[in-house]
C-alpha cells in the first residue's frame, strides 16, 4: 500500500465523517420533507463508505515494485484529471442557473465520464441521459424540489 493512496484515502474518511456531524446540527427532516441536513449527511455517510472500501482494497492490493517513471506519468495524469474535474464542476456551477438542471446535469456527466476514462461515446450519452432523466423525474417530478429550468423550460 503506498502511503500516499492511504493518506488520501484517510483524509476523504475525514472529510466525510466531519460532513456528518457537522450534518447533524441542522435540521434533517424525512426524505419527503427534506431538511437542509439531509443531503449533506447521505453524502457524508456515502463518502465514509466509498473511502472505507477504498482503504480495504488497498490493504488487500498486491504489492508491485513501481519504477519511477510509472509513477511520474501516474501523478501527471491524476493532476490534469483533477484539474479538469475540478474545472468542469466550475463551469456546471456556473452556467446551472442559465442552462437549467436537466441540461447541466446530462453536461456534467457526460463530461466527468469522458475526463474520468469513459471512450466509448454511445455509452457516455446513454448513461448521461438515462441519469439526468432519472434524477429529473426523482427530483423534480417526483420530491417537487423546485430547481432551475434554465432555456429549455424542464
Amino acid at each position: 500500500m503506498r502511503k500516499d493512496e492511504a493518506t488520501g484515502g484517510t483524509v476523504l474518511l475525514l472529510f466525510g465523517l466531519v460532513t456528518v456531524i457537522l450534518s447533524l446540527r441542522m435540521p434533517i427532516g424525512t426524505f419527503r420533507a427534506a431538511g437542509t441536513g439531509l443531503f449533506p449527511l447521505s453524502l457524508g455517510i456515502l463518502l465514509m463508505g466509498l473511502s472505507i472500501a477504498y482503504l480495504s482494497g488497498l490493504r488487500f492490493r498486491e504489492k508491485k515494485p513501481a519504477e519511477k517513471r510509472e509513477l511520474a506519468v501516474e501523478t501527471a495524469r491524476a493532476i490534469r484529471q483533477m484539474i479538469l474535474f475540478l474545472g468542469t464542476m466550475a463551469l456546471a456551477t456556473l452556467f446551472f442557473n442559465s442552462l437549467g438542471y436537466p441540461l447541466t446535469s446530462f453536461l456534467l456527466l457526460a463530461t466527468l465520464l469522458r475526463i474520468l476514462g469513459m471512450k466509448r461515446w454511445t455509452v457516455n450519452v446513454l448513461l448521461s441521459v438515462s441519469t439526468a432523466a432519472v434524477s429529473y423525474f426523482l427530483f423534480v417530478q417526483w420530491l417537487q424540489i423546485p430547481l432551475p429550468k434554465g432555456f429549455l423550460g424542464l
